[in-house]
């Protein structure tokens, strides 16, 4: 039997990647349902860009990963609303965010609702935003 009995974790899922894979096999393996929001282009704009793969082709991508019982769209950063309306018993998260303001006040929010926050590893030398830059060097060159 698995901790766990519903998973919640989010992302943009650019350029799906090995990074984006870890994060939903290990909350898989902590939960028996895992539900998985991902970020609408709208929303993408918090992060200062836009996503380079459309919202439809990335969430059809993760609704096709083994890992994924459930893909929501993330229109909103209110992880308080999502589990509203979601009543998942833990939220996965990076360990970039561990320790931040946001998060340690979502943790004690979260501690009275008796979810847990479980982070996962950043995984080192691959990322979304290091892919982006890639391929923004190698447009620049074959101008």
């Amino acid at each position: 039997m698995k901790k766990y009995t519903i998973g919640y974790t989010t992302g943009v899922f650019d350029m799906f990647h090995i990074g984006h894979l870890n994060v939903l096999r290990n909350a898989k393996e902590q939960c028996d349902y895992l539900i998985v929001g991902v970020t609408t282009d709208d929303l993408v704009k918090y992060k200062g860009t836009k996503s380079i793969i459309p919202f439809d082709e990335r969430i059809e991508i993760v609704k096709h990963i083994k890992y994924v019982d459930s893909v929501v769209p993330q229109v909103n950063m209110d992880k308080l609303l999502a589990w509203e309306q979601l009543s998942f018993d833990v939220m996965f998260v990076g360990d970039d965010w561990k320790g931040t303001e946001k998060w340690n006040n979502l943790e004690k929010k979260f501690s009275n609702l008796n979810v847990d926050i479980v982070y996962f590893p950043y995984t080192k030398g691959t990322s979304s935003t290091k892919l982006r830059q890639v391929l923004e060097k190698i447009s620049q060159s074959s101008k």
